[in-house]
């Protein structure tokens, strides 16, 4: 029996790794063993499943710049467990893509060059995805890399949708909407083709409802608007992340607030969403434990700036045929999906309350005038798959 190739997906967060390890076989990548870094724990945590059992193994490396340790670790002890040797090509989740990247790409030094440079529009991620790049050229100099990017699912919005109204000359700059998480949407477009082919075809709202959360409107599978826009702060309410904020509110801020443009950043990006409304956390199952009213404000706000949005995207749509929820809360959390839908009972919207709280993948009632479906997102198997592609395509260019 000849070798399986392997791949390996890194999808880079602001305070964790994710990891896929991919079987490849006839082209198809089958995901075989994931893990999570957590650079917040000391010492350092990896969590790892798919060799029989869970695990949660104490790392020794120091989380250093270069991340050179911790990748060099980790890469040991998949090591010990895979075959590493057949690793042939190594994926991984960017950001921001801006306007260079509508696809994913093979990584060399001018398209790595390009990343680095799209840094300023997301610091929390883009240096993160830039040093994995990085460390892994260190460590396997060889070996194949490619970038995914979660702004390429949305270069297919107009010119119209994408621009702010303010002067011309700005979006020429590139100050325009971009829209992220698209590797999501990408994976949940080509679910709706398989399992749902007349709802992919029509009129759909995606909402992407994680740590970081967004929404995105997709006419068939094609994405036409989404909630975010020039940074990963916008639209709906998030984890610690603000959304959509009066521009006059940071003026405010830094004028007669007296706050620094660094304070002023780390107010948005750290200390707002539903850890800043709530007052005490940013786990959206933590609050709906709680009896603290502080905890039941964040959870409504939540809720009703996400169907505020949905009904945006609808008018973007001219018309709503299916509402999908995805990732972490959007999937596990029907108590989100219930307050949502209520805000949304004008348009003729309703959930079978038992299909919901099994989290089956149609949760909307019979008679609804929009089908509402749970559908589990997968953004490393997106990233394997693009992978794949690019390895496939450059193993066999003469």
């Amino acid at each position: 029996m000849g070798r399986q190739p392997l791949v390996l997906t890194f999808n880079a967060g602001s305070s964790s790794i994710k990891m896929g390890l991919f079987s490849v076989l006839d082209g198809q990548a089958t995901q075989v063993g994931k893990g999570v870094i957590d650079l917040r724990a000391q010492p350092l945590r990896l969590q790892v499943s798919g060799t029989g059992q869970s695990q949660d193994i104490v790392l020794n490396a120091r989380p250093t710049e270069d991340l050179h340790e911790v990748l060099d670790e980790t890469l040991g002890w998949f090591a010990s467990h895979f075959k590493l040797d057949d690793l042939v090509s190594v994926g991984h989740r960017i950001v921001h893509g801006g306007d260079r990247f509508d696809g994913p790409v093979a990584i060399d030094d001018a398209t790595l060059a390009a990343m680095a440079e799209l840094v300023p529009l997301a610091p929390l991620h883009q240096p993160q995805g830039v040093r994995l790049i990085q460390a892994i050229r260190h460590l396997r100099p060889g070996l194949l890399q490619a970038a995914s990017f979660d702004t390429a699912f949305h270069r297919s919005q107009t010119d119209l949708v994408r621009r702010f109204a303010i002067p011309r000359v700005f979006f020429d700059q590139g100050v325009k909407r971009y829209g992220f998480h698209g590797l999501s949407y990408q994976y949940v477009a080509g679910e709706l083709a398989r399992r749902f082919p007349a709802l992919k075809r029509g009129k759909v709202v995606v909402a992407h409802l994680g740590s970081g959360a967004s929404l995105c409107a997709l006419h068939d599978g094609i994405s036409q608007d989404t909630s975010m826009g020039f940074s990963t702060l916008d639209g709906v309410p998030m984890a610690t992340r603000c959304g959509a904020l009066d521009p006059g509110v940071l003026l405010h801020l830094m004028g007669p607030g007296g706050l620094s443009l660094d304070e002023v950043e780390d107010l948005l990006y750290h200390r707002s969403g539903l850890l800043g409304v709530s007052g005490f956390s940013a786990d959206a199952r933590q609050l709906q434990a709680s009896e603290q009213p502080e905890a039941r404000e964040a959870l409504a706000l939540f809720a009703l700036r996400i169907a505020g949005e949905v009904a945006r995207l609808a008018t973007s749509l001219n018309g709503l045929d299916a509402l999908v929820f995805t990732a972490g809360i959007g999937e596990h959390q029907p108590q989100v999906r219930s307050a949502v839908a209520e805000h949304l009972a004008w348009l003729g919207l309703r959930l079978d309350p038992q299909a919901n709280d099994q989290h089956d993948a149609v949760i909307s009632a019979p008679g609804s005038s929009v089908t509402v479906l749970v559908v589990p997102t997968d953004e490393e198997q997106v990233i394997a798959n693009d992978t794949v592609g690019i390895h496939h395509r450059q193993s066999t260019t003469p």
